[in-house]
């Protein structure tokens, strides 16, 4: 259950953000339901994960893999929830999904994956990425998309450290809606 309500989306002061919402995701969200207590920060957020998850070169599998990591890592359930049928769509399998916790004991990984997802691990658990490690992603990705995987798990890392302190839960009611919503 979230810490502190929802704000209600029908709030004239946000309606035009609301509409950008719903144009771009589809719906408003719990995360972005909970943004919108501040407008300046909800507008921020929708661009940089808009730019984060449609405008990169960064393949859509890797995306969604450090994603769910990620969701994985911090205990972030709602991100994971969120995630898995993007991450099934960009070519993910569910064993590999399921295999996430363990990934170094399984061979379900190929090297790609194998050198960003010991990155994503490191950003996320130590901040300070070892030299070996940013290596093998370096010789695994061309500069564009290993700026863009590090802003990827730096932003997904945001995310689920906002959802995780505020509380966000996909099953709680929505203002206007007489049921939960995704």
């Amino acid at each position: 259950m979230a810490r502190i309500p929802y704000a209600d989306p029908a709030n004239p002061e946000t309606r035009p953000l609301v509409e950008r919402i719903i144009r771009e995701r589809g719906s408003v969200l719990h995360l972005y339901a909970m943004l919108l207590h501040s407008g300046p920060v909800a507008e921020g957020w929708l661009r940089y994960l808009t730019a984060i998850r449609h405008e990169c070169a960064l393949p859509g599998l890797l995306r969604e893999l450090v994603i769910m990591r990620i969701a994985h890592l911090n205990g972030a359930p709602y991100e994971a929830e969120q995630h898995a049928p993007i991450a099934l769509k960009e070519g993910m399998s569910q064993a590999q999904i399921d295999a996430l916790p363990e990934w170094r004991e399984s061979d379900l990984f190929d090297a790609t994956q194998q050198a960003v997802l010991a990155y994503c691990d490191s950003m996320t658990r130590e901040i300070h990425v070892p030299d070996a490690i940013f290596s093998a992603v370096r010789e695994a990705l061309p500069p564009r998309e290993l700026v863009e995987l590090t802003a990827t798990i730096g932003a997904y890392n945001m995310v689920s450290r906002f959802l995780e302190a505020m509380g966000v839960d996909a099953r709680d009611p929505l203002p206007g809606t007489d049921h939960a919503g995704a």
